[in-house]
């Protein structure tokens, strides 16, 4: 059963868990994605007002948000939990970590799948935001407070606002070879600008 593997993942990676049963009873977290499993059942077989209104309650109850649409694999542990909130197409793989404050959310600018994937055994770290349809690959770290915009490398460690590769499998990165989000925005932006501005020229030579 779910229930029985979250409680041994939630005493493997919280050193304050003392006993099953303290898990069982106390942590929000734990209460938060037993109920999202029931939801996601409901949700699959078209009773999604039911399904949002168990979401909904959840949330009132433990402070976590997680839509009934989501994908959450084995063995997740929310730990303290307060605050975070799980969109509808997002997707969680197994053995994942999550502290309070995280936000698995959307841009506003994509349609159809809007939230991030995480892989398996990934972990953010509290208050950081993951914004858009991308992947956060397998083994990944993502640090507290960052904000991640784009797709993140398998055994990568993500800091900062907007966040950067600092480390890929254990190896630091120097400055010359980390990618910089917002420089590769402006490049992109100047190919588009250089783009328009051709367009342009060849309207007013007709």
């Amino acid at each position: 059963m779910h229930i029985i593997e979250d409680i041994r993942a939630y005493r493997k990676n919280d050193p304050a868990a003392r006993s099953a049963i303290e898990v069982l009873l106390l942590y929000n977290g734990l209460h938060a994605v037993f109920y999202y499993r029931i939801a996601h059942f409901l949700y699959r077989c078209h009773l999604r007002f039911l399904a949002r209104w168990i979401s909904q309650v959840t949330k009132f109850f433990t402070g976590i948000e997680i839509h009934p649409a989501a994908k959450i694999g084995r063995r997740l542990v929310i730990d303290h939990g307060t605050g975070i909130v799980i969109g509808a197409t997002a997707e969680i793989g197994d053995d994942c970590l999550l502290y309070q404050g995280v936000t698995l959310g959307g841009t506003g600018k994509d349609v159809g799948k809007r939230h991030p994937t995480l892989g398996n055994n990934v972990m953010v770290g509290s208050g950081a935001k993951v914004l858009g349809p991308f992947r956060v690959g397998d083994n990944a770290r993502i640090a507290a407070n960052s904000v991640v915009l784009r797709e993140v490398p398998p055994n990568a460690t993500v800091v900062g606002v907007p966040g950067r590769i600092v480390r890929i499998s254990g190896e630091k990165l120097d400055h010359i070879h980390t990618p910089d989000p917002v420089m590769l925005e402006i490049e992109r932006l100047r190919e588009r600008l250089e783009a328009l501005e051709l367009k342009v020229k060849a309207g007013e030579e007709k």
